[in-house]
């Protein structure tokens, strides 16, 4: 199957490349969120950059949706409708921001395009009205059991902690620090020392790091925290435990599903999560066993096969119907590619 889709989500596209798929990625000269491509990762050759003029012409079997706006941009540069003239899923990554649990989702109530939430709790806070809604959970790639624990610090993943402030949890990392000093890892967080008023010693500011380098970085840390208000599920929570991290949560959207309760603690409480971080920094062994049960559970629930076959049985549903749509429209039209090329001079990518 020739899937048609942007690279927005990183490490969600970087498991669902992996599959037995085509996959057709955007790439502009100047890259940005309409035209990232492959972005340089180390993905396999089935994912390929396409030019505009290239995809304008490219057999495409299905489209999948990331943003409200790419049906209409897909239109421009396909020359066909997703979700009525090609088939096509639109993948929710995010919790609902604003008016929860009343917000509406962009597709609530249309039916032609199956609406997948990457976890339960999305599902269970968006109102997709009359819409087809499912959950695949997430799947990643296993960096393997990586995990030393050497250094006796926290780790915590976040990008742009400043600018996110409360959503990232990062106004609590101060109280973290008073006993347990911490590691950051990820964009925009040179100025969080500042933002904190913590000194080096208690916090330090290690950047954005390639896959590889970050994995065997986080996994020379003793715990990894997760101080996350309001996401869907951050991706690095499941690869420290995939490294075999014992990890320290705040109960909120999905971690409570994703952390069983001897794979480290979860709790709406900072003050026990940083009890359970000064326990875990003098009992190395014990975190070593969270952290050893923790992979165990993720390489079941997260793990890449599960996550692609999960893909593989929905994607497979689509086409018996998007074929019977289209021998419903040959019959009423007489021609079976009724949809118009692209008219001269029209945009044809970015989203207006």
């Amino acid at each position: 199957m020739r899937i048609l889709l942007w690279h927005v989500h990183g490490s969600w596209t970087d498991a669902f490349v992996h599959g037995r798929h085509e996959y057709l990625l955007p790439a502009l000269p100047g890259g940005g969120p309409w035209g990232l491509g492959r972005g340089g990762r180390d993905w396999p050759p089935s994912a390929r950059e396409l030019g505009p003029e290239e995809l304008a012409d490219a057999e495409v079997d299905l489209v999948l949706l990331q943003r409200p706006e790419e049906r209409e941009a897909a239109a421009r540069l396909l020359g066909r409708t997703p979700g009525r003239d090609v088939p096509a899923v639109y993948v929710e990554h995010n919790t609902p921001r604003g008016d929860v649990p009343d917000s509406v989702h962009p597709l609530a109530d249309q039916r032609d395009i199956p609406l997948v939430h990457v976890t339960h709790f999305n599902r269970l806070m968006w109102d997709s009205g009359s819409a087809p809604a499912e959950v695949i959970e997430h799947g990643i790639r296993d960096p393997g059991p990586l995990y030393t624990g050497e250094i006796p610090r926290l780790a915590f993943v976040g990008n742009e902690p400043v600018r996110r402030w409360r959503v990232t949890g990062a106004d609590l990392l101060a109280e973290f620090a008073r006993t347990s000093p911490i590691d950051v890892f990820g964009m925009g967080a040179e100025d969080l020392q500042k933002a904190t008023g913590l000194g080096s010693d208690r916090l330090r500011v290690l950047g954005d790091l390639p896959r590889c380098q970050l994995h065997r970085l986080m996994a020379r840390r003793r715990i990894y925290l997760h101080p996350v208000r309001w996401t869907s599920l951050g991706l690095s929570l499941l690869e420290a435990m995939h490294l075999a991290m014992p990890v320290l949560a705040l109960a909120a959207t999905e971690a409570g599903r994703a952390v069983p309760p001897d794979a480290g603690t979860v709790s709406a409480d900072p003050g026990e999560l940083a009890a359970a971080a000064g326990r875990l920094l003098a009992e190395p062994e014990e975190a070593a066993a969270m952290g050893r049960a923790g992979r165990a559970f993720a390489l079941e629930r997260y793990g890449l096969e599960r996550f692609l076959r999960d893909w593989d049985e929905l994607l497979d549903s689509l086409l018996p119907a998007a074929s019977a749509r289209t021998e419903r429209t040959c019959h009423s039209t007489g021609s079976p590619g009724a949809a118009p090329r692209h008219r001269e001079g029209e945009a044809r990518w970015t989203s207006r």
